[in-house]
């Protein structure tokens, strides 16, 4: 293992956060009414993720997204889009929903639910290129695609094929469950890196998932661990130490 490899981590409680009481959301970097000077600009190509959980019945109205490819993991629930595209759709668990918003859109995001809250990651990155054609697109991967292995969602359009979603960026997103007492490890071919562990159990529960990355940082769920390569193809090992099931995300991008 390259010993030129930088974590630092993000802690849950450390993000930036609001509850205005349909709409809990945490923030790693500045976002709407957040604002710190340390986290303005994102992370290389990576500028936002949100992890929100949204009221039955509530959502976002609709609004103007440019330049940026936006895209949205459900991880509990389900949420309904709309767009000035003509696309509605309703997404569930196990999908991912992709725009890239280009020269311009609009759209709007509800959970339509009557009774249930929907619990999604959305992240935005910075695209390579400027005055993209807008589109969308959204797939689906079972839970059993994600168990104990690093499940390639999205990728580089350079490299994506008919099993990822196609970014105009230099990233790769992975989606893991792993188990208790389960380890991956994941050679980075870019100089940075982000992994985000969900918070599946909630603010206040006591049994909850931690994951340990190269023997040394812990992260509890809802921490987050910004990842510095100095060379490419350094390798990244990520233990399940909790006793329950750890979801995460892992970037791997410029």
């Amino acid at each position: 293992m390259s010993s030129k490899m930088e974590i630092i981590a993000r802690r849950s409680n450390e993000r930036g956060h609001s509850n205005v009481g349909w709409l809990d959301s945490y923030h790693t970097w500045s976002f709407s009414s957040y604002h710190d000077p340390k986290f303005d600009n994102g992370f290389g190509c990576l500028h936002v993720l949100n992890e929100d959980r949204v009221e039955p019945t509530k959502g976002f109205g609709t609004h103007s997204h440019k330049e940026y490819e936006i895209f949205t993991y459900i991880v509990d629930g389900e949420l309904e889009h709309k767009d000035s595209m003509g696309n509605t759709e309703i997404i569930h668990r196990d999908e991912v929903q992709f725009t890239s918003a280009g020269t311009g859109l609009q759209h709007s995001e509800f959970n339509v639910h009557q009774s249930l809250w929907v619990h999604f990651i959305q992240i935005w990155v910075k695209p390579n290129q400027s005055k993209l054609q807008p589109s969308y697109t959204t797939k689906k991967w079972s839970d059993k695609d994600k168990l104990n292995k690093l499940c390639l969602l999205v990728d580089d359009i350079k490299n994506s094929n008919e099993n990822t979603i196609a970014i105009h960026a230099s990233l790769s997103m992975f989606a893991t469950i792993l188990e208790a007492n389960q380890s991956i490890k994941h050679i980075f071919k870019r100089n940075k890196g982000f992994i985000h562990l969900i918070m599946r159990s909630g603010k206040e529960a006591t049994n909850i998932a931690k994951i340990r990355l190269n023997q040394s940082i812990i992260l509890e769920e809802g921490d987050g661990a910004f990842i510095n390569c100095e060379t490419s193809f350094n390798e990244l090992s990520i233990e399940n130490i909790g006793q329950i099931n750890a979801e995460f995300l892992l970037f791997d991008h410029e």
